[in-house]
């Protein structure tokens, strides 16, 4: 038997089904004990190798997206800030907007809850089998700037650009040249139709012609943003008002 356990497995290694084979013998064990069919049992080593490989590509999409942090739609105070419903957020979890290649837009003053919303809805996104990246402002035009010079910055490019989703956060944080802002307009003019972005800012529309320095640029951006859904966050820092305090 124990031979015999020792070839399956050796077989199991070489069809590259490493979870099954690793969680065969417990498996084995309980099949002897609940008396399983020779049919249930193979049900159950499938199972288990589709749900490990499920799980290890959750992982790896999870680490690529390169979230700031954890945080949930769930876990977010819907009742301290009430520009934005429950109901509108339930409509984005199915994540159709996606298929169509939709675009969101978050709009507000800084600690009113626009990356958390983007990340939540970014984990919700590898829930559900999409591929996301975040990334901030900052570090996108860096990227931009150095992919044909830097591997690094070519391969975050990569998957920046094969992504379902990209996330980018803090536009309008700090100012940008117009040759940046010409670098931008051509990036997202490529997303446009192919793949959904969520952006972040804490400046209105009215205002990206200041920090862009090229109000032609920011008008052919701004003519992109007719695909998109706009949220417009206002109230208090939850930041400031939940802040800790040493007294």
């Amino acid at each position: 038997m124990n031979n015999q356990l020792s070839q399956v497995k050796t077989l199991l290694t070489q069809l590259k089904l490493v979870s099954a084979r690793e969680s065969l013998d417990d498996l084995l064990e309980t099949a002897i004990k609940e008396n399983t069919s020779c049919l249930e049992f193979l049900q159950q080593v499938a199972k288990e190798e589709i749900e490990a490989r499920n799980n290890k590509s959750l992982d790896r999409r999870m680490k690529q997206a390169q979230f700031p942090y954890h945080r949930t739609v769930k876990d977010f105070d819907f009742a301290f800030q009430s520009s934005i419903t429950v109901r509108q957020f339930q409509q984005l979890m199915d994540m159709h907007w996606i298929e169509k290649a939709f675009n969101l837009l978050f709009l507000g003053p800084p600690g009113v809850g626009k990356t958390h919303l983007a990340v939540g809805l970014g984990i919700q996104a590898i829930d559900l089998g999409y591929s996301v990246n975040f990334v901030t402002m900052d570090e996108f035009m860096r990227v931009l700037k150095t992919a044909d010079i830097s591997a690094k910055s070519k391969q975050r490019f990569k998957r920046i650009t094969t992504s379902d989703l990209v996330i980018i956060d803090e536009v309008g944080f700090l100012p940008i040249s117009r040759s940046e802002a010409n670098l931008f307009f051509q990036a997202i003019n490529s997303f446009y139709q192919n793949i959904s972005v969520i952006i972040t800012s804490n400046k209105g529309f009215e205002e990206w012609a200041e920090f862009m320095d090229d109000p032609v640029i920011t008008a052919a951006i701004l003519r992109l943003v007719h695909n998109s859904e706009i949220f417009n966050m206002t109230g208090e820092s939850y930041r400031v008002k939940n802040r800790n305090t040493i007294f």
